[in-house]
């Protein structure tokens, strides 16, 4: 009986990831996303400022603070959930390498989700209004990546500064164990993922 129970549980389970996975790929989940994402960032960020307790200097700091933690979470992703051990997420970004111009985002729930729960965490260890500062600086890092992310497979820069940063992320769909980082290379080079030509080294 309870091996049935636990079949059932577990094919409940099943069925509600393998919803979700659907959702992740449609227009609407992709347009709700980019709504929710941007407003969260915006919304959490007027709070703060509506709230007149904070200095310029530090706020700014903060909101930086939320950025650079974005970027180390978005390596940290990439590089052991979106390319580990097989599961929902991982599937899903095998999607995208194999269609880089497929459409395929979270549900668009689940991130606004997370933040309100990062706003709560980071209130028990600092003032509201940069608790939710920095909040919305996270908030703004995940905007900006999956902009990003849409930006180098959907568009032709001609700026060489911008083609260069856009090839970094080309060169991961063709050395999935480099270049992880797609808003910022920082990580690659302190974790050492960074790929490196062998013209110019002898070695990735």
């Amino acid at each position: 009986m309870a091996r049935e129970n636990l079949e059932i549980s577990v094919g409940w389970i099943d069925a509600i990831l393998d919803g979700l996975e659907r959702m992740a790929v449609t227009r609407a989940n992709y347009w709700a996303a980019f709504a929710f994402d941007l407003g969260m960032c915006l919304g959490l960020a007027a709070v703060a400022i509506y709230r007149s307790d904070m200095r310029p200097a530090p706020a700014v700091l903060t909101f930086g603070s939320g950025l650079l933690i974005f970027s180390l979470v978005e390596y940290g992703f990439h590089r052991w959930l979106f390319h580990g051990p097989e599961h929902a997420m991982e599937r899903g970004h095998r999607r995208h390498h194999d269609s880089p111009l497929g459409i395929d985002s979270l549900p668009f729930f689940l991130p606004p989700l997370a933040l309100v729960m990062l706003a709560g965490t980071f209130d028990e260890v600092l003032p509201l209004s940069y608790a939710l500062l920095l909040t919305s600086g996270i908030a703004g890092g995940y905007f900006a990546y999956g902009q990003c992310h849409e930006w180098i497979h959907r568009s032709r820069f001609r700026h060489p500064l911008m083609r260069m940063w856009a090839a970094r992320h080309h060169v991961h769909h063709h050395h999935p164990d480099r270049n992880f980082g797609v808003t910022s290379p920082l990580w690659d080079y302190v974790f050492g993922t960074r790929y490196v030509s062998r013209g110019s080294s002898g070695r990735r």
